[in-house]
């Protein structure tokens, strides 16, 4: 069954039913098109989400990230980032594979519709135009047939009238016979276009209109297999980001798994410890005695060194202390344990003071500009407020960390250790390039003015040296608070140039950054500034030639020196690159013949393959 068949007098309906197809796909489009923002809007949100409660740099949030539980958090914001990122994902997909797709294919069925309609129309003209002129000529011949009817019947009235001339006789059948041959050529041409019209209805019916409207139903039946792989995609495309997302699911739930509070306790124990020992006893203190007790050995001579709390708190004495109130904020760097000695005292004690008319107040008041209390507290921050009802005292930051516990003093240390040995390789790395930059500029005149350079050179070995004295200092204070800093425990962390040179000031023995020794100290350009450059570069020659990771065409004539380890270089050739340029201007390439060397990136138009 088709359309030309069943549906040849179905025009309209089909005209119809086309249209509606077309307007289902815009519909099904648009459909898409709102859930892709519905889920672009969706992933949105969830970055924003995991954006909010990710921690900013240097925030608290990021340094107690060294527990598992908040670790675990910032996996959960991790995978739901990348959740979000599937999400988009869908969108994209649904966006290119069904929206743009299905209007892309619509476009081409609206035109092939459009062609297929305009077919029929013609044809129906055709066939209209041909009836018309059959009609015409239909009523052409019915009229010339009456005329020829009644010419005939006038000739025959004539023929019997007996006033009738001869001349009119033959007149009037003369006309008549006129009529009877155009009405038969009337006729004729009536009869040829009715064959006319006939074979191209025939046309019409059985030929045209069937194989217009079977192309209709081929379109629209493509129509559909088009759509219903749309509708398909909707599912697929989701269906295929789904083990991605699963393992997302399943990163939640490992970081769930993956929480110790063990561990977290651990590590709240090694970051916060202060390694200071436990405070001791309280001694008893007798006030039976009163005030008198001061010509003793125990009385005002103790006022340096108190043995208790309860000599510090002033009109307060009477009331307990708790290490944990907010009320004892004492800096346990400022403090020392109970355990420490007392400093001695003379022989025969501290002269008597004057009391005045109020011993009490005299010795508080002593007591707050003399005393320093050596109570050990867990409590690290505070400010100082002497008064004779609380006693707190603020810790003095010190740039050896002397304020910090051991523990964290050390720690602290080591970090600031690191931080200056990154800082001097930087600074090293940019004065080999310098020296490099100098030298070639020195060959090639005209690439640059060596003098130029000179400023950055020096400005670059002054912050050398100023880190390496720091490097000194710091790795002092860290074998002061009780670990070593030689140089075995810091080869894994500082540049080998920053080793070198505590060797060689150890030894009182002028360095220069191209490791070589010098009379004034400073780096002598008339050395060989590529010596570790080439020593490097024997030792590449000596392992398995590294595949090139691109081409190069030379712009300029370079020359090069084997001595430097660079190569000669002339316009147009094609070299092979082996290393590309990590920041000091060279590149490493390769010769067809297998040599290798350096060669200005500014020199060669480089490509690298993907």
């Amino acid at each position: 069954m088709d359309w030309g068949t069943d549906l040849w007098d179905q025009y309209d309906i089909i005209d119809k039913h086309t249209q509606s197809g077309l307007e289902l796909v815009e519909k099904y489009v648009k459909f898409v098109k709102e859930r892709t923002e519905i889920e672009q809007n969706y992933a949105k949100q969830l970055r924003n989400l995991t954006k909010k409660y990710n921690p900013k740099r240097g925030c608290k949030e990021e340094q107690e990230c060294r527990f598992s539980n908040h670790q675990s958090f910032l996996d959960i914001l991790n995978e739901m980032n990348d959740y979000a990122g599937q999400r988009e994902l869908i969108a994209e997909n649904m966006m290119m594979n069904i929206c743009i797709e299905l209007t892309k294919y619509l476009q081409e069925l609206k035109m092939e519709r459009k062609t297929h309609l305009s077919e029929a129309k013609k044809a129906q003209q055709s066939l209209e135009c041909t009836y018309k002129q059959l009609d015409s000529s239909k009523k052409r011949f019915e009229r010339e047939w009456r005329e020829a009817d009644k010419a005939a019947q006038y000739a025959e009235k004539t023929d019997q009238d007996i006033n009738a001339t001869k001349a009119d006789v033959e007149k009037a059948k003369q006309q008549a016979n006129m009529r009877t041959h155009i009405a038969e050529e009337c006729k004729n041409d009536y009869a040829a276009q009715l064959q006319k019209y006939n074979q191209e209805q025939s046309q019409f019916y059985f030929s045209d209109v069937p194989l217009i409207f079977n192309k209709l139903q081929d379109m629209d039946e493509r129509r559909v297999r088009k759509l219903a792989q749309g509708y398909v995609l909707f599912s697929d495309t989701e269906r295929h980001v789904m083990p991605i997302i699963g393992k997302c699911l399943e990163g939640v739930t490992k970081a769930g798994t993956n929480v110790n509070e063990r561990n977290d306790s651990i590590a709240l124990i090694e970051q916060y410890k202060s390694g200071f020992e436990r405070p001791g006893d309280l001694d008893f203190e007798d006030y039976s005695q009163g005030i008198n007790r001061a010509s003793s050995d125990s009385s005002l001579g103790t006022l340096g060194t108190p043995k208790g709390p309860l000599e510090l708190l002033g009109k307060n004495r009477s009331k307990p202390f708790w290490l944990f109130s907010k009320k004892s904020k004492l800096s346990p760097s400022s403090l020392t344990p109970l355990s420490t000695p007392p400093a001695p005292l003379p022989a025969n004690g501290p002269p008597s003071p004057k009391f005045g008319r109020d011993p009490l107040s005299y010795c508080l008041k002593e007591i707050n500009k003399t005393v320093k209390p050596r109570i050990s507290s867990f409590r690290t921050l505070g400010r100082t407020r002497l008064t004779p009802e609380r006693i707190i005292v603020m810790p003095t930051v010190t740039e050896d960390f002397g304020h910090l516990p051991p523990e964290q003093r050390r720690k602290r240390l080591q970090q600031k250790l690191d931080d200056i040995g990154k800082e001097l390789q930087k600074e090293v790395d940019q004065s080999e390039a310098l020296e490099k930059m100098k030298d070639v500029y020195e060959k090639n005149p005209q690439m640059g003015d060596p003098a130029s350079l000179s400023p950055q050179i020096n400005q670059t070995a002054q912050n050398m040296e100023r880190l390496r004295g720091e490097l000194n200092k710091y790795e002092s204070w860290l074998t002061e608070a009780g670990r070593r800093g030689d140089s075995m425990l810091r080869r894994d962390t500082l540049p080998e140039d920053a080793l070198s040179y505590r060797s060689h000031s150890n030894n009182n023995e002028p360095y220069s950054p191209d490791g070589t020794h010098s009379e004034e100290g400073t780096p002598d350009p008339s050395q060989a500034i590529y010596a570790e450059f080439d020593d490097d570069f024997e030792e590449q020659e000596e392992e398995e030639l590294a595949a090139p990771i691109g081409q190069c065409t030379a712009m300029y004539n370079f020359p090069g020196s084997a001595s430097e380890g660079t190569i000669t270089m002339q316009e147009g050739e094609v070299l092979s690159v082996v290393e590309e340029d990590k920041g000091d201007g060279w590149t490493r390439v390769r010769r067809a013949n297998g040599n290798e060397g350096y060669i200005p990136t500014s020199y060669v138009s480089i490509s690298i393959s993907k």
